[in-house]
């Protein structure tokens, strides 16, 4: 039998309950890891599909809106404790408010920089101190921390109505250099996918406004939606060994969007 390419990992995916998300974990399970599951809500369909590739799935109910930086922390001992490691991190989760801009509520912009913005910070963070408080000692010598971020096109663009959103992706892509800058010597590899416009549940507003979807879709080179696992195939390489010295990159994921 072929070696899958994630036999003997954990990974960690965040927002795992649908669309984008649970593209991503089912594609880490159909790769043989171990597939952490971490959303709010519920998760039975991603464990159950996951378990029939064959991998073990744990799903942790966990409200990132209210995460702390200790509470990170905790999480990421408890994963380590009851899988045993952690070899990759998807910080997928993520929410978005529309409103007109000079009346976008305050509630909306904490909500979704809590979210989007400062829970990927927060496990990060927690997943490096751990790699490089233990981790990586007990890891192959050729062993490496692989984080991946999900950025936006609005990560490069101002968008409507969205400023909330705007700003926590184009932190995302910020962040992601960061620590790309000061933890690439330590063997972590921290990448970002910037998504374009993808068939989920926060962009069904737009496909459901004719004239919304029609400038859209004018504009995609592809001429369509993207699927949710348009982006999780992407997600696999930045993942993977042959992306070891791929650090700090914001990867398009569009159908050429940005190029037009």
């Amino acid at each position: 039998m072929t070696m899958k390419r994630f036999t003997n990992k954990v990974a960690i995916v965040t927002g795992a309950s649908r669309g984008i998300g649970q593209a991503i974990a089912l594609a880490f399970a159909r790769e043989g890891a171990h597939v952490v599951s971490v959303d709010i809500g519920d998760q039975s369909e991603t464990a159950t599909k996951a378990k029939e590739f064959g991998s073990k799935c744990t799903t942790y109910t966990e409200d990132l809106g209210k995460l702390t930086q200790k509470g990170a922390g905790d999480f990421i001992a408890k994963v380590v404790k009851e899988a045993g490691r952690v070899d990759v991190l998807i910080n997928c989760a993520g929410i978005i408010k529309r409103a007109p801009i000079v009346d976008h509520p305050e509630a909306d912009w904490n909500a979704v920089i809590q979210i989007n913005l400062t829970a990927p910070f927060f496990l990060t963070q927690a997943v490096c101190k751990w790699w490089l408080t233990g981790g990586r000692d007990k890891s192959p010598a050729d062993a490496r921390l692989k984080i991946v971020n999900i950025a936006s096109m609005l990560s490069f663009q101002g968008g409507i109505l969205v400023p909330g959103y705007t700003a926590s992706k184009s932190g995302i892509a910020g962040i992601t250099k960061a620590f790309a800058n000061e933890l690439a010597k330590e063997r972590i590899n921290t990448n970002a996918i910037a998504p374009g416009y993808i068939a989920t549940e926060n962009t069904r507003p737009i496909r459901e406004d004719e004239k919304r979807n029609e400038s859209v879709l004018a504009r995609i080179p592809e001429a369509r939606w993207g699927k949710p696992e348009d982006v999780a195939e992407p997600i696999l390489f930045l993942a993977s060994k042959e992306a070891d010295y791929m650090n700090g990159t914001i990867m398009n994921v569009d159908g050429g969007w940005l190029a037009r």
